[in-house]
């Protein structure tokens, strides 16, 4: 029995151990390529990890928001946790349901790419109000998870008053500080360009350069230069037509964050592609 007990406690250490790790991880990472969508939800969930972590001492939860917010940090498409892997009161369970079927819906049908912060911040209070009905014993915090998804999903749920043009597709591509080379995230964001260019049957892309707010001026503008160039390059190597590619670079004159000189934001660190 003492040996088991023993196990156990080296277990539960273990996994306390990693869990910090996660946790400390989320706190310093940047996405490094992936959507906006998925850009958004790491810093949802990074922001939940540390809500967790320094203000509840609940390290098994903020370790579980860490890893989510890592994975979407690699770009990977994280979804709203099936109620299943909680252990939610059953009068929750109806509600709960239909609020996650009607999130799925609207993430599914656009609203990831058409309104990636809101369909993040809807996502993360969908976790949120999980993880506090599970413990459901802080009525206030179930409350406000709860309240702000229902918030977000009625905005991602609202149908515009009359049709509007379809905007021209638009990506991004992110870059590593100081550098220009196309990294895997960035490969994957390209193979997906490449893709809907055929399918779409396109004839034009344009690429447009940016640094964030590092460095010198000259500096930013040439390495924007080099950027839009590298993701020419990468295109036509994946069989676009150089003719249909036109480029431009703006250095450090358009932030996607508005930041202070010198302040490194990955961000802007970036190459904007639209087909046309």
């Amino acid at each position: 029995m003492k040996i088991l007990n023993l196990l156990g406690v080296v277990g539960a250490m273990a996994l306390l151990a990693a869990c910090s790790t996660d946790i400390q991880k989320i706190r310093t990472t940047e996405p490094s390529g992936g959507t906006p969508f998925t850009q958004a939800l790491t810093k949802e969930y990074r922001d939940l990890s540390a809500f967790e972590a320094d203000e509840m001492y609940d390290w098994r939860d903020a370790g579980w928001y860490a890893r989510r917010g890592l994975a979407s940090a690699r770009g990977e498409l994280v979804t709203p946790q099936d109620p299943a892997e909680r252990d939610l009161p059953a009068d929750t369970l109806p509600e709960i349901n239909d609020v996650r079927a009607r999130l799925i819906t609207a993430l599914d049908g656009g609203a990831r790419d058409a309104k990636p912060e809101v369909a993040a911040r809807a996502q993360s209070r969908f976790d949120c109000w999980l993880e506090q009905q599970e413990e459901n014993f802080q009525h206030d915090h179930i409350s406000t998870c709860r309240d702000e998804l229902m918030a977000a999903l009625t905005e991602l749920e609202a149908k515009p008053a009359a049709p509007v043009a379809a905007a021209p597709a638009t990506y991004l591509v992110l870059f590593d500080f100081d550098k220009y080379n196309i990294n895997p995230a960035a490969k994957s964001v390209l193979d997906q360009v490449v893709a809907d260019y055929n399918n779409n049957k396109a004839t034009a892309i344009s690429v447009t350069g940016h640094t964030d707010r590092a460095g010198p001026e000259d500096y930013n503008y040439k390495l924007s230069e080099r950027r839009a160039d590298s993701v020419r390059a990468a295109l036509i190597a994946a069989g676009v037509p150089a003719e249909a590619i036109t480029t431009a670079w703006k250095g450090e004159t358009e932030n996607a964050v508005p930041t202070a000189d010198g302040v490194r934001e990955q961000a802007n660190r970036r190459a904007e592609i639209i087909i046309q």
